[in-house]
């Protein structure tokens, strides 16, 4: 099949439906629904949502989970988070706690009002950022009932504190300087300040490892979408700075937690630590040799039947 831009090929077990939603903020969310190939509308199946690393599209990773998990008999929800993609919001390439956060909320919303979806069973799935996002939503919405992360970022505290919480608070200081000195050029420009490529188009892999791992997937063909260029308006960094997303984990009441994570992630301490502050049930799934990104996309790598049975579990 045609990949339009998507990373993967579709599997001919599996139908995709584009679809669209509102959040509460009004934005409408463009969207994919995969369901079986055999799918039958007069049966309700459970649901899950899977969301995009910070940076990233419904075309990418997601859209393979969806792929695998569909297979199994999920009818499963992929987006373009508010104010990226091909989702609404200007201007784009915004990056707000909230905002994403009800990205989530307002999937469960569309998903419990299909006939063919049990609002009883309705997960979710966050890659990379989107793993704080989906935690976060499942602390407040209890209609989650189950949540698995994949090679988590809990991106509050990446901003808050920098990577391995290595900002200083003189840096810290100075770097909300520099923002708040931006909002004036962004009040007063054309376009608003964008930060950096989270994944530079060259780099040098000694000098910088992780750059490496991530420019290796979204800056070539192994990864690239036209709409995933791993960059926020630098103005968007200060409200993930004042929010946190995980402070209320003891909110699931009770609600299964999957967390996983490659044993080589450079990432492996947010997972670490999420997994310490939930409450039971949990679990923590070290994926062997794996790294951060190798679990985007990499299928022989991604462990698709322990999520399926924990969501089978979970999801009965």
């Amino acid at each position: 099949m045609a990949r339009d831009n998507y990373i993967f090929d579709l599997s001919d077990k599996v139908n995709r439906t584009p679809v669209s939603y509102r959040t509460r903020y009004g934005i409408e969310i463009s969207a994919d629904l995969y369901r079986p190939a055999d799918f039958d509308d007069t049966k309700r199946y459970p649901a899950l949502i899977v969301g995009a690393p910070y940076g990233g599209v419904k075309e990418q990773g997601p859209g393979i989970y969806a792929n695998e998990l569909a297979q199994a008999g999920y009818a499963v929800l992929t987006f373009d988070p508010a104010y990226n993609g091909y989702s609404e919001g200007k201007p784009h390439h915004l990056s707000s706690p909230d905002l994403f956060v009800e990205d989530f909320m307002a999937g469960v919303d569309f998903l419990g009002t299909r006939s063919f979806v049990d609002r009883a069973r309705i997960g979710a799935i966050g890659i990379c950022g989107s793993g704080s996002f989906a935690l976060s939503a499942a602390q407040i919405d209890p209609r989650i009932k189950a949540v698995a992360t994949v090679s988590m970022y809990d991106i509050s505290r990446y901003h808050k504190n920098g990577f391995a919480d290595s900002m200083s608070a003189d840096d810290r200081a100075g770097f909300l300087a520099f923002v708040a000195e931006q909002r004036y050029a962004d009040f007063l420009g054309a376009a608003p300040g964008m930060s950096d490529r989270g994944s530079p188009l060259e780099w040098d892999a000694e000098a910088n490892p992780i750059g490496a791992e991530f420019g290796e997937f979204y800056s070539r063909p192994r990864g690239y979408h036209p709409n995933s260029i791993t960059q926020f308006t630098i103005t968007s960094a200060p409200s993930w700075m004042n929010f946190a997303l995980l402070d209320n984990l003891s909110w699931l009441n009770g609600r299964p937690v999957l967390i996983v994570m490659g044993e080589e992630a450079h990432s492996r301490y947010f997972s670490e630590d999420v997994f310490g502050a939930a409450q039971e049930p949990k679990e923590l799934y070290v994926v062997p040799g794996a790294g951060h990104v190798d679990l985007y996309d990499k299928t022989d790598v991604i462990p698709f039947d322990k999520l399926r049975s924990f969501f089978g579990e979970a999801l009965a």
